[in-house]
């Protein structure tokens, strides 16, 4: 008596991939309308499809019977976006460019779709660029996305004077702000990335209507003001008397490191060099410890 078997056999996938393009915002045969951005653009799709290829969308699509043929508005999302997500529904693939990779991921999160949200990181992860870094670091703590935050920090800390002059590094959250702050490895000077972390705080100030001080409370600490020479730290003073960014105790802890000569005894942050730091010469007495941090 001869045995049966089975075996599941490949087609191919190309072709049925591409038949299936084909039914992307085709009206023929479609069952469900979607209304997408502010202009309301129409986009056409199948419901058994979109059910069947995400949670998100299958319980969008589970509407009483006598209200499932009204098109579903979705304003918060641009069409090229969620043009972007319908084909990747469709054809486990996904034609990203730098406009809206990031929005991209962001619908992929809201979705729960973690195969297309990982393509996203791919992709932005290989085309990061200067005037991108600190937005797709903010998507990338905001959303939790930790090897996309290792990567575009890394990228800010060999590009961080350019980085901190882009419209993306004056909106970055605080939480965000905090974390490059951090970094012993940022590319400028403390000089340059005090007036950057300023300029920061007064966007933040006009756009949410607090003082400058208030935005910039939790990410002053760290600042490391104790690597400014008097000089600087004299012309800094004259700078926060009109907006009071820095609290006055904090720039009285930098004077009495100078008065003391040491830094012994001073939060070991604020001493250590960055990776750009210049050479001053009371660095000396700052942290034996961490003699080869800064510029040579």
């Amino acid at each position: 008596m001869a045995l049966s078997c089975s075996a599941l056999v490949l087609g191919d996938s190309a072709a049925f991939a591409a038949a299936l393009r084909t039914l992307i915002n085709n009206p023929q045969f479609s069952d469900v309308t979607f209304l997408v951005g502010r202009e309301q653009k129409e986009v056409f799709a199948h419901r058994c499809l979109l059910s069947s290829r995400c949670q998100a969308f299958g319980a969008m699509l589970s509407h009483p019977q006598e209200i499932q043929q009204a098109p579903l508005t979705l304003s918060h999302v641009q069409p090229e976006v969620f043009l972007a997500v319908i084909e990747y529904l469709y054809t486990n693939s996904v034609t990203l460019n730098n406009l809206i990779a990031l929005e991209v991921l962001t619908s992929s999160m809201e979705y729960g779709l973690d195969d297309l949200s990982r393509l996203c990181v791919e992709f932005i992860k290989d085309t990061l660029n200067v005037e991108q870094a600190c937005e797709a670091f903010q998507a990338a703590v905001a959303y939790g996305q930790v090897d996309l935050q290792t990567h575009c920090l890394a990228f800010i800390e060999n590009c961080t004077r350019e980085v901190v002059q882009t419209r993306g590094f004056l909106e970055l959250s605080e939480l965000a702000m905090q974390t490059i702050l951090q970094s012993n490895s940022l590319a400028i000077d403390e000089v340059k990335l005090i007036h950057a972390v300023r300029e920061w705080a007064h966007v933040g100030s006009a756009v949410l209507g607090r003082s400058v001080r208030n935005v910039a409370g939790a990410v002053v600490p760290g600042l490391r003001l104790a690597l400014l020479s008097p000089s600087e730290l004299t012309t800094l003073e004259e700078e926060n008397r009109k907006d009071q960014m820095i609290p006055v105790e904090s720039l009285a802890e930098a004077w009495k490191m100078h008065a003391l000569g040491k830094g012994r005894g001073m939060r070991s942050s604020w001493c250590r060099r960055r990776r750009g730091t210049l050479p001053r010469e009371h660095h000396r007495h700052l942290d034996p410890q961490h003699k080869g941090h800064g510029a040579p």
